[in-house]
């Protein structure tokens, strides 16, 4: 599998990256994809970030990057109205070995909330911005043992 994957873990994220399911016609499906805790950690801990931090040289990023099948990247979070807030959520993204793991071992559960995110926009467009809310996934901070050095 030559293809690069994301895991993007934050629902209002991947809401304004799909514009709720409308943006791009070949993609209409919203799908939420449970993984093993133990795949997620894994692909934290054989990760680099995705642009060359500071302190390091071009050679040194390039040999970074070509040995870590999994980028990490942070992108501004996103409210219920899909305007950036003032902190990130982390994008995962899978390449070479970390994709084989993640289809063949790591995916426990998948779900199609495609249905779910038209009807949270619906409820937005009729501003009922507090039923639209309620609807929200919920998402709690994840406590992992994994540590990488900000950029």
């Amino acid at each position: 599998m030559e293809r690069m994957t994301w895991i993007k873990p934050s629902f209002l994220w991947m809401m304004y990256r799909s514009g709720w399911g409308m943006k791009d016609d070949a993609q209409k499906r919203i799908l939420a994809i449970d993984i093993t805790r133990e795949g997620f950690e894994w692909a934290l801990g054989h990760s680099c970030p995705s642009h060359r931090g500071s302190n390091m040289s071009d050679q040194e990023w390039k040999q970074l990057k070509d040995s870590s099948p999994v980028r990490i990247q942070w992108d501004p979070e996103r409210d219920i109205f899909l305007q950036p807030l003032p902190y990130r959520a982390i994008q995962i993204g899978l390449s070479k070995e970390a994709v084989e793991l993640y289809v063949q071992e790591w995916v426990q559960k998948i779900t199609d909330v495609t249905s779910l995110a038209q009807s949270i926009h619906d409820l937005l467009i009729r501003n009922g911005h507090h039923d639209a809310h309620a609807l929200i996934p919920n998402e709690a901070p994840l406590i992992t043992t994994y540590d990488q050095t900000t950029e």
